[in-house]
């Protein structure tokens, strides 16, 4: 049996649908009935992190899982270790970000995922890390914008980033889930390619068939717009990152995709064609 985390996210769902189509899979959720994963091969099994008897029920008779967490103050990795650790769990997959292992990345988050990656190393278990670059998936956040108005507004226009497609992640995933010789190490994963938000934006264009206009947003308008969705420290922590990639620091292509699964990471056009309808484009 194989746990799965973060089945509501984009990453940890797709490594659940894998999973599901090959043998049995059971999936952690705080709320079930998010859960879209679906099918025989699927248990779903109630509960959170800081629910020990809950995580407890669902790492019964576990031999892996794949851990996602995303508090930034909560000791999550810390809980879901230990009582990995006890049910006798022997492998755990995280993911984590490219970002932990640049010695310029200091920031808020990345400072919180070295501290939970040192949590993972030091509990006992093999363990495998993926660090992944910025998922393109979080091009949807411009979705409503597109649809109403055809613009894109983002920081920092020029700036390029390797991004990667959460699927090619979940890949990787199920690869060191379900295969020997992944233990022990630190997969760096990107895109095969560094684009920036104005590119991005030009490769949506021609997906959806319609122009697209980019708007910049200014370093206060960023800010206010994040501090309405997180605390500052997390909101600084977004800006500050942003200040990398402006100067370059996200843009390095690594072939790790390629090397695990034995097939070429997707570039953004590809994830934009596949995801087209979130943007607006009829099907058909």
């Amino acid at each position: 049996m194989i746990l799965v985390t973060g089945v509501t996210g984009v990453v940890g769902r797709q490594v659940a649908h894998l999973l599901a189509r090959t043998g049995p899979v059971r999936v952690l959720a705080r709320r079930p009935e998010r859960v879209t994963v679906t099918g025989p091969n699927v248990e779903v099994c109630a509960g959170e992190y800081a629910d020990r008897p809950g995580l407890d029920r669902a790492l019964n008779g576990v031999r892996a899982a794949f851990l996602v967490t995303n508090s930034a103050t909560e000791p999550d990795d810390e809980r879901f270790a230990a009582a990995a650790r006890e049910a006798g769990v022997r492998h755990l997959v995280k993911l984590s970000m490219l970002a932990v292992g640049e010695p310029g990345a200091d920031d808020f988050i990345t400072r919180r995922q070295r501290e939970n990656e040192r949590a993972v190393r030091e509990s006992g278990l093999d363990w495998t890390f993926l660090r992944a670059r910025t998922f393109m998936s979080n091009t949807l956040s411009w979705a409503p914008a597109i649809r109403s108005d055809g613009v894109v507004r983002a920081l920092y226009g020029t700036s390029p980033v390797a991004c990667v497609d959460p699927r090619d992640i979940a890949e990787v995933a199920v690869r060191a889930l379900t295969r020997p010789g992944h233990e022990g190490r630190a997969y760096a994963l990107s895109g095969p390619e560094a684009i920036t938000a104005r590119q991005q934006t030009a490769r949506l264009s021609e997906v959806l068939g319609r122009s697209l206009r980019f708007e910049e947003l200014g370093l206060e308008a960023a800010r206010e717009q994040l501090l309405r969705k997180y605390p500052r420290p997390v909101a600084d922590a977004f800006l500050e990152s942003a200040e990398r990639q402006r100067a370059g620091a996200k843009a390095q292509i690594v072939p790790t995709v390629r090397e695990v699964t034995g097939r070429p990471a997707r570039p953004f056009r590809i994830w934009a064609a596949d995801h087209a309808e979130a943007f607006g484009r009829s099907q058909g």
